[in-house]
This record gives C-alpha cells, sequence and structure tokens, in this order.
C-alpha cells in the first residue's frame, strides 16, 4: 500500500476509524498514491491541518488532492470514482438503478445497521441487549440477500471486483471482529449468512482492504485507551 503521496493526495485520517478505511481501500482499488495523515480525532485538540481542512464538521476523514479538501467519507469516495475514471475498476456501478441500490444499502450500514452496534456496547439488561442482538441479526440476513442480488453470483457486491457497498461495509470488519469477541455473538457466520461469511473472507485478503484493516486486538487497545482518555477529559474540573 502506498503512503507517500506522489500524485498531490493526502488523507487525513486514522487507521482505526472505519471511515477513513474506507477511503484508503478505495484509494488502494484506484491504485492512487497517497499521503496517510494520522489524525487524533478522539481528543478535543483538533490539528490545525484538520481544522484548516475540514472548519465545517471538524473530523476525519479528509482528502487532499491538488491542495483541495474534499469532507464526508461517502462523498470522498464518489469523489474518488469521479476524478481517477480510467483507474482501476469503478467503485460505483454505471447503471443508474443499480448505482441507486448500492447506495441505499450503504445508507442503510451506515445509519442503520451499524449504529446498532454502538447502541449494544451502552445497553444495559438482558432484555435490552437481546433486542439490539436480534435487530443486528436481522441486518446480516437483509445484508446477505442484498448481497444475493447485487453480486449476480459473483465474489463481491460490486461483481467481480470491490464495489461501493463492499468499500463501506467492509471497512466496519476489524468492528465487527472486535464484537464477535467482546460479546461471545457470531454476526457474520456460516449458519445464518454463509454468502456473507465468505465474502467477509474474501475481502479481508482482498490487496486493496488487507493492509488497511485493523486487527481486533490492536482495536481493543485503542477502544480501552480512548476510554481512558475520554474519563481523564471528564474528571478534569473546568
Amino acid at each position: 500500500m502506498m503512503r507517500r503521496a506522489t500524485s498531490g493526495v493526502e488523507l487525513l485520517g486514522s487507521w482505526a476509524s472505519p471511515y477513513s478505511i474506507r477511503v484508503q481501500i478505495a484509494l488502494n482499488l484506484k491504485s492512487i498514491p497517497y499521503e496517510f495523515i494520522e489524525e487524533k480525532f478522539y481528543t478535543s485538540n483538533k490539528s490545525a491541518r484538520l481544522l484548516e481542512a475540514n472548519p465545517i464538521h471538524k473530523k476525519i476523514p479528509v482528502l487532499i488532492h491538488d491542495q483541495k479538501p474534499i469532507s464526508e467519507s461517502l462523498i470522498i469516495l464518489q469523489y474518488i470514482d469521479e476524478a481517477w475514471p480510467s483507474n482501476g475498476p469503478p467503485i460505483l456501478p454505471s447503471d443508474p438503478y443499480d448505482r441507486a441500490i448500492a447506495r441505499f444499502w450503504a445508507a442503510y450500514v451506515d445509519e442503520k445497521w451499524f449504529p446498532a452496534f454502538k447502541e449494544l456496547e451502552k445497553a444495559s439488561g438482558d432484555e435490552a441487549r437481546g433486542a439490539i442482538v436480534e435487530r443486528i441479526h436481522e441486518g446480516a440476513v437483509l445484508l446477505e440477500e442484498a448481497f444475493v442480488k447485487c453480486s449476480r453470483s459473483k465474489a463481491y457486491f460490486g461483481g467481480d471486483s470491490l464495489g461501493y457497498i463492499d468499500v463501506v461495509l467492509g471497512s466496519y470488519l476489524g468492528w465487527i471482529e472486535l464484537t464477535e469477541s467482546a460479546t461471545g455473538l457470531k454476526i457474520l457466520e456460516e449458519m445464518r449468512t454463509p454468502r456473507l461469511a465468505r465474502w467477509a473472507a474474501r475481502l479481508s485478503l482482498d490487496d486493496a482492504a488487507k493492509d488497511v484493516l485493523p486487527d481486533a486486538h490492536k482495536l481493543l487497545e485503542f477502544y480501552m485507551m480512548v476510554q481512558h482518555s475520554q474519563k481523564q477529559l471528564q474528571s478534569i474540573d473546568v
């Protein structure tokens, strides 16, 4: 994976952020050299570079292409696809209907499915946790069905190569694995979602993704560090 920019491309992000990871996968998929600049997004002290590049939301990721910043991960993915149309496979389908469907499922993952994982982390009581787990499993089944329709019996949602849904959903694989390890749940499993389970294993070995998808154990250490850092900030009497 390229880390030094030779084409005027920089990425402000974090190795642990799924939203940064998806941009890295897209850049790798398009074989675009870039410089990755690590940002400590979990602190209140944002870097001057980040604040200048994204003054509205003040968050990662930010893609900087020829000194022009682009914010919000889904917008960045679409920008990459349009800015480098001849590099590698297309990220979004060319057919308008297929493109709309890809955007729909990407939004579902970001706005409905993965937020349930965060709810599970904060839930108390067996009943509340059970209801959230059921939603996660139901969502996985829906994504399995979407994979069958979108992939058309090929390796990925995007067909023969990674596409928009693959990049978006795939960016969460490390955090999904961490959740499975921490809770004992099996979310993407052969029994319930066999095609999605095989898709996840396949994507983890893909050249565009394998070097940027984080290890679950490393993510756990990072998560504990962030929790400790936030507790320290909360304990400061201001």
